[in-house]
């Protein structure tokens, strides 16, 4: 018995897997430790253990630019087409999406798939060694084609030459036959047709019998057709376009390599004649007609604040506040100050009376790396020099600094994102204090109205970044808001994440509630009212949460969400809106507030006593959304903005704002007008309305990140650098 039970534990004891070694070895792999690497594998540890979505060593190697161990796990028989569960990435994808070819090439020498995606990115970077290595027979003859063009026409002449030669070893492949075509069936295909995602754009137009197509300025193409409905372009063989009558409005699936994308006519009819299609109802507001007309007049009311993140309750609701419409930073026009404000930060100003309240964090190695545009990097500023957090009290009429404070001077706790800041959060006032949150010092402080610290207290670490790796750190963004006595803020993060309340006079902690499943967020909790005329705190999140406001004690969940949210719920009509634009879902919630338990709706269902109406695939990411008279309006990051009617969720309207760009400000409201603002620093006022006539383009000639403030005939516009007032 004694020998049967030694064999027994000595089974178990190899059986089982020492989830610590795999541990061990997942950091190991992270951080670059190929020492501590070898060491995990040699006591044991799985070379292809999984984290969270299945993330493997290897994948955390690549990912991190560490080459050596990614040797290291190949020779000891990493799996090197192993994929994730949410990206859906080998290592090699992760490897070039974080710039660092050298892994890509080695993954690829070694097995590893993916060669095609790998050659299309080499062709837009010229990178002939990484061509090089995906030039591999298994990579299709449509990817070779459209390769070689893409690197034609990006002028990466070598590497165009070494896919030709690739493409001029295989056989010949059969042409694709040209069929012809009824010329009096062309008109129903001509319109515009928009990817809303992308923002991928193609007109088709009939020009002299043929049908044309023209993709964002690029010159026209003839497309021939190939079957019914269906046609190509000679000069691209890898390229096919296939209209469909689409529902409830038709449709242009094209395929093109590894790209294949089905696109609605966005136009609102079809061209009864040959020429050029309509102006199209998602094409830049400003087409929408010639002279703008003007807006619903508003009545002047008596002035407000601004006392938070895009004003009282985050409504963004300007109306009344004799806010212009147009103003020129050239000439002056409309510009009433513009105050130089050092470093760089993300945080919005707020108003009260006649103080502006910015924050900002200066690092005194002079890093000020932030780059702008749609992207996928998730590298980190490696920027942990001593920073100063400072807090600016400007006078409203004239820009002129009042005061200003240093709330620390210290080293951040955590890096921040290339598009992020060490200063995000916005901080709030109620006329007596003013409190603002510095998530990278761990400080939560608060002065009066004259620069006098009232309190500070320390909140340790706010470690906000990557779900999928946390060594990627972005930095905390969620501001603080005023609760009547109290000043609440949500601290999500990798581990520990947690939502607290203070008292407002003394700093003193009221309450503390973990939020132990939840991992980095981004956007700043909301105040709601329940029908029966309780109070409700209503966080964003992989789950949305609704909470006692008074006591931090969770009334319901909701699910599911987006795995990274940034928007900030907001209020009207007796419903919280709630959006989130990452995978895997992209949902949008109206969500009525005195919810009890899980209220995730079931099944297909999109509505139910605790949710008004949904939306799965249409939410946005970054902007929050806005509500503005019986309108939901949300902003995409490419500057589509959607019309939904608040109460039903019935899309009322989608169009694009501006002409490109990206957007990152949260849109606020006037008189009738949207003001728009992009990261390239063009603030667009449109009408707040189906159309989105565009009233004016106002270029600051600055980065703008931050949403502006509207107060008492003043909008005050926060600039990477400077601050702008703007008015009459």
């Amino acid at each position: 018995m004694f020998t049967t039970l030694t064999l027994m534990i000595a089974v178990l004891l190899q059986a089982a897997p020492a989830a610590p070694l795999n541990d061990a070895l997942l950091e190991a792999a992270r951080t670059g430790n190929n020492t501590q690497v070898i060491a995990a594998l040699d006591k044991g540890a799985d070379v292809n253990a999984k984290a969270r979505y299945d993330m493997t060593p290897l994948m955390f190697a690549a990912s991190n630019g560490h080459l050596d161990v990614a040797r290291t796990l190949v020779t000891r028989g990493a799996n090197v087409n192993a994929v994730d569960s949410f990206y859906k990435m080998r290592a090699v994808d992760l490897a070039l999406t974080n710039r660092h070819p050298p892994i890509a090439i080695f993954l690829l020498q070694n097995g590893s798939g993916g060669a095609d995606a790998i050659l299309m990115a080499a062709a837009d970077s010229g990178d002939l060694e990484l061509a090089r290595a995906a030039l591999r027979p298994d990579v299709s003859r449509d990817t070779l084609q459209t390769a070689m063009l893409v690197a034609a026409n990006t002028k990466r002449t070598e590497v165009a030459a070494a896919i030709k030669a690739a493409l001029d070893a295989r056989p010949a492949a059969p042409a694709p036959p040209v069929v012809a075509a009824d010329p009096s069936a062309f008109p129903r295909y001509a319109g515009t047709y928009r990817d809303a995602a992308s923002g991928l754009t193609i007109a088709v137009s009939v020009d002299s019998g043929a049908l044309m197509m023209q993709i964002q300025g690029q010159p026209p193409l003839a497309l021939q057709a190939r079957g019914d409905g269906s046609f190509g372009v000679a000069p691209v063989p890898a390229f096919s376009a296939r209209f469909g009558d689409g529902n409830p409005a038709p449709t242009m699936a094209i395929v093109q390599g590894p790209v294949n994308v089905t696109m609605p006519r966005v136009d609102a009819t079809a061209p009864s004649a040959a020429g050029a299609a309509p102006a199209a109802a998602a094409a830049p507001a400003a087409a929408a007609a010639t002279t703008p007309p003007a807006p619903s007049p508003t009545a002047r009311t008596a002035p407000r604040n601004w006392p938070s993140f895009r004003g009282d309750g985050a409504s963004g609701n300007g109306d009344g506040q004799r806010a212009v419409s147009e103003w020129d930073v050239a000439s002056g026009k409309n510009i009433k100050w513009k105050t130089p404000i050092p470093g760089i930060a993300n945080s919005s100003p707020v108003v009260w009376g006649n103080r502006v309240f910015v924050t900002t964090a200066i690092s005194k190695a002079g890093d000020n790396t932030f780059k702008t545009g749609a992207y996928g990097d998730v590298t980190p500023v490696n920027d942990l020099s001593s920073h100063e957090w400072r807090i600016y009290c400007l006078d409203k009429a004239s820009g002129k600094v009042l005061w200003e404070r240093v709330a620390s001077s210290a080293a951040p706790k955590t890096k921040r994102h290339t598009k992020g800041s060490q200063a995000n959060s916005t901080p709030a006032t109620d006329g007596r204090r003013v409190v603002a949150a510095f998530g990278s010092a761990g400080l939560l402080v608060a002065w009066d109205m004259n620069g006098k610290q009232l309190w500070r207290t320390e909140l340790g670490t706010i470690d906000s970044g990557w779900f999928l790796d946390p060594t990627y750190q972005w930095g905390h963004a969620s501001s603080p808001i005023i609760y009547g006595s109290s000043v609440i803020l949500q601290a999500d993060m990798q581990k520990g994440s947690y939502l607290a309340a203070w008292d407002l006079a003394t700093g003193k902690q009221l309450w503390k509630t973990a939020r132990p499943d939840e991992i980095s967020t981004w956007g700043t909790p909301a105040l709601a009212r329940t029908a029966d005329g309780r109070d409700e705190l209503v966080t964003n999140g992989t789950k949305i949460r609704g909470y006692d406001p008074k006591t931090g004690a969770l009334m319901w969940t909701l699910g599911p969400n987006s795995e990274v949210t940034v928007a900030t719920p907001v209020v009207g009509h007796g419903m919280v809106y709630v959006t989130g634009g990452y995978p895997p879902v992209r949902p949008i919630y109206a969500v009525r507030p005195g919810g009890k338990g899980d209220i995730s709706l079931s099944n297909s269902a999109t509505s139910s006593a605790a949710i008004g109406w949904s939306n799965s695939t249409e939410g946005t990411y970054i902007p929050t959304p806005l509500v503005y008279g019986d309108r939901l309006f949300t902003l995409n990051n490419n500057g589509v903005v959607t019309i939904y009617d608040a109460r039903s969720g019935e899309r009322v309207f989608r169009g694009r704002v501006g002409s490109g760009g990206t957007f990152s400000a949260s849109p606020v409201a006037a008189d009738g007008r949207l003001y728009v603002a992009s990261e390239d620093g063009e603030v667009y006022v449109v009408a707040a309305a189906p159309g989105l006539t565009q009233i004016a383009k106002n270029d600051m000639k600055a980065v703008i990140m931050a949403t502006p403030a509207i107060s008492d005939g003043m909008i005050i516009v926060r600039a990477i650098g400077f601050v702008f007032g703007i008015g009459e």
